[in-house]
């Protein structure tokens, strides 16, 4: 599934909205945004990246070429970047904020509310859509472990610059200190346990690409060195 790199999953979601109330939604938008506390729920789920919800009007639709789209109904388009699985993602959405999923939806056509969860989930599936192409600077690395690391990195520092100023006690009593700071941030860098055939096979399909990217950059680093430098002027 192109919509899957390394850890994280891209979903896209877009439902036909009733443009009669869908100015409703957007003051909901408004308040989330102006009042983050009402989405702790969802901040605190770490497996997120990146969340948003968005209305598109009729004359929002884009003409590339095929004609002005024919559309009645005003829609609501979900975007988001997550680590794990589809069902972790969808299961933790509907414990965290399940009232907040219900405002954020509150105009949508058909919407089943986020609990009792499988017509959620039904009702997500139908109206997902799969991402054509999804790249992730950080494959083998989710959000927490580029945290954790970031961490790990300040405590190093940290630790360096104590090393030439401080009595062998007193850098003991630090570096005790730092290792029970960094001790969150030992973390599994690389790819997941495979949750399903189409991540793994996602895996397969793209290796012989990545190998080739590879080998390229290799050449073009081999030949940069290879280079002679420029001699200064005389």
């Amino acid at each position: 599934m192109s919509n899957i790199a390394g850890k994280a999953y891209a979903m896209n979601v877009v439902t036909p909205s009733n443009p009669r109330i869908t100015g409703i939604n957007r003051l909901l938008f408004m308040a989330a945004r102006g009042v983050p506390s009402n989405l702790l729920g969802l901040l605190g789920l770490s497996l997120i990246h990146f969340a948003r919800w968005v209305i598109i009007k009729p004359k929002d639709w884009p003409d590339l070429g095929q004609g002005k789209e024919q559309v009645e109904d005003d829609y609501v388009l979900f975007c988001s970047n997550f680590n794990g699985t589809w069902d972790q993602y969808i299961d933790a959405f509907s414990d965290g904020i399940p009232s907040g999923l219900d405002l954020f939806w509150f105009s949508s056509i058909k919407y089943p509310k986020s609990i009792p969860i499988t017509p959620f989930k039904n009702y997500i599936t139908y109206n997902q859509i799969d991402t054509d192409y999804y790249y992730n600077a950080t494959p083998g690395s989710a959000q927490r472990d580029i945290k954790t690391s970031l961490l790990i990195y300040d405590q190093l520092r940290d630790l360096t610059e104590k090393h030439g100023r401080s009595s062998p006690e007193e850098f003991a009593d630090a570096y005790r200190d730092a290792a029970y700071v960094m001790q969150k941030g030992l973390g599994d860098p690389g790819f997941g346990p495979v949750a399903s055939l189409d991540t793994e096979r996602a895996d397969v399909n793209r290796e012989k690409f990545v190998n080739k990217a590879q080998s390229g950059f290799d050449t073009l680093r081999a030949s940069a060195k290879a280079a002679p430098k420029p001699q200064g002027d005389r």
